[in-house]
């Protein structure tokens, strides 16, 4: 693909606007809005679990549907210039997501986000990979195990449904973000320390 200066510029816009949408931390507005600063809670994660832990349900599935928003729009934005775009403009919300310029380079472990990403370029293997989540989800009521299973699914799924070795590539490089994200889980679920989903 050669890419021309005004496509240059146009990557360079979305990719910055990707990443200041992903960098709008939802959990922590939704507790900053109820008087808590949500790293004092919990986990101290802003993910959509933390909040769900402290908050309930309710603002729980807001603060998913929020991060998963986040990733749609910042695809459908780039996708209006390209398929290039869009990715660069996906590849940033997840920076902005994990290391968000509104909290010093904070944040969250970018599932949520990558789910609505996902939704948009490879809808059908997000799809699967969201399935097994909720099936790991169902069987061990671990919320960090489902999401590491799920994200590594990804690139397999992205694969399987023949989508091109650049999203593969793209699916690989979020899934390890993702378990890298949640590295702190993986020690307590070895430690047998790591909290079930309803206690």
């Amino acid at each position: 693909m050669n890419l021309e200066r005004g496509d240059v510029v146009e990557i360079i816009a979305v990719a910055l606007l990707g990443y200041i949408i992903g960098s709008l931390p939802t959990g922590y507005l939704i507790g900053r809005a109820k008087g808590i600063d949500i790293f004092r809670h919990g986990s101290g994660n802003i993910g959509a679990t933390n909040v769900w832990r402290t908050f309930g349900p309710a603002l729980g599935l807001l603060a998913f549907a929020g991060d998963m928003g986040k990733g749609v729009l910042s695809v459908y934005i780039g996708s209006l210039y390209g398929e290039w775009p869009a990715v660069a403009a996906a590849a940033c919300a997840l920076l902005g997501h994990s290391w968000s310029v509104f909290l010093g380079f904070k944040g969250g472990k970018i599932v949520a986000t990558a789910l609505g990403v996902f939704i948009m370029l490879t809808w059908k293997a997000a799809l699967v990979s969201f399935g097994i989540w909720g099936l790991v989800l169902f069987l061990t009521r671990y919320v960090s195990l489902s999401s590491i299973i799920a994200a590594a699914s990804l690139p397999v799924t992205i694969a399987f449904f023949g989508y091109h070795w650049s999203y593969v590539l793209f699916g690989a490089l979020a899934a390890a973000v993702a378990v890298y994200k949640h590295r702190g889980n993986i020690k307590r679920l070895l430690n047998c320390t790591e909290q079930r989903m309803g206690r």
